[in-house]
């Protein structure tokens, strides 16, 4: 781990969706706006060449992060700053083609992801096309070659269809088209959560390949907690749009803190058979239409006081980690 400023900051990101009813309806039924809070004050950094994963169940707001981070989505309130430099401000510039040809962003689905009528030269050659990186078809077709054999394929697949790969071949695919740019950050967004496990091996080695090989900064999200134990170097833990816990890999695996943190892990199948005493993750994520006051995690949390119920917690620093949960802060939990 580097102790160099990040390649990606996060500063306190909020993403807000309207979600209301049309006029009208609102008129007649006599109904109020409703906004449903995706993501909610994230702050964090991800370094050169390392990887942080974000983990959490459906809903928590993993995608939207992705997605406001290569700038699909504009922040409500907060910011990204690349290399330094406002993301924002950086795409509404004359140099966004410049940023996005340096970040780029892997999908979660390889069947919806690449266009079926285009042949795979096509799809991997198009931001190349774009960025106007080459000048002629033989160096596009060269270029495309070297791409296919980084990932696992051969040169030959470039006169192929998408419907003539298994789905991880096809997940190579977009891999290759993402790289096409030369980019120095990935957003990967459950990248392989749609193949078999078997097929998860083979992409998971290959992505860690290309981040030895090329100096990759990866964001990967995940739902996997086993999948997120061989990719990353940092952990952050997310719920209803917060970050609850951001902590190094082997310290959050060896010593996870936050409550939650512990149910994902203790969700995991013990294949060692320790007969440590578990307790699955209890209850269902609240509507996030209408969020618990307070922790928005004590509904379901063995630990939760009055406190808990009234006040929403900061996050504070303990050692290396972060954490946001009142019962650790107290000492309530060690």
């Amino acid at each position: 781990m580097t102790t160099a400023s990040p390649l990606v900051e996060v500063r306190d990101l909020t993403k807000t969706f309207d979600v209301s009813a049309p006029w009208l309806n609102r008129v007649i039924e006599r109904k109020t706006r409703q906004f449903v809070h995706a993501v909610d004050g994230l702050s964090f950094g991800i370094a050169r060449g390392t990887t942080l994963a974000l983990v959490g169940e459906s809903g928590c707001g993993k995608s939207t992060v992705a997605r406001m981070l290569v700038g699909l989505y504009a922040p409500t309130s907060g910011s990204v700053h690349f290399d330094g430099e406002d993301s924002a401000k950086t795409l509404a510039s004359s140099r966004a083609a410049a940023l996005r040809r340096r970040m780029q962003m892997i999908f979660q689905d390889p069947y919806a992801s690449l266009n079926p009528r285009w042949t795979v030269r096509d799809i991997v050659s198009e931001p190349m096309q774009e960025h106007a990186l080459f000048k002629t078809k033989d160096e596009f077709e060269a270029r495309v070659g070297e791409l296919l054999q980084a990932v696992g394929l051969t040169a030959a697949d470039m006169a192929k269809y998408p419907h003539q790969f298994s789905g991880g071949q096809r997940q190579r695919i977009s891999i290759a088209r993402a790289l096409a740019t030369q980019p120095e950050f990935l957003v990967c967004d459950e990248p392989t959560s749609a193949l078999d496990v078997s097929v998860q091996a083979q992409v998971l080695n290959i992505m860690k390949d290309l981040q030895r090989a090329q100096g990759l900064t990866y964001l990967f999200i995940s739902h996997n907690l086993a999948v997120v134990r061989h990719v990353s170097d940092r952990v952050g833990v997310m719920y209803l749009g917060r970050l609850v816990e951001l902590a190094d890999k082997a310290d959050l695996f060896t010593r996870p803190r936050h409550p939650y943190t512990r149910m994902l892990l203790d969700a995991i199948p013990d294949i060692h058979m320790s007969g440590r005493e578990r307790s699955p993750v209890q209850g269902e994520v609240p509507n996030p239409l209408d969020p618990p006051g307070g922790c928005s995690f004590h509904p379901r949390c063995p630990h939760a006081n009055a406190r808990c119920q009234a006040e929403r917690p900061a996050a504070f620093e303990v050692g290396a980690a972060m954490v946001a949960c009142h019962a650790v802060q107290e000492g309530r939990i060690g």
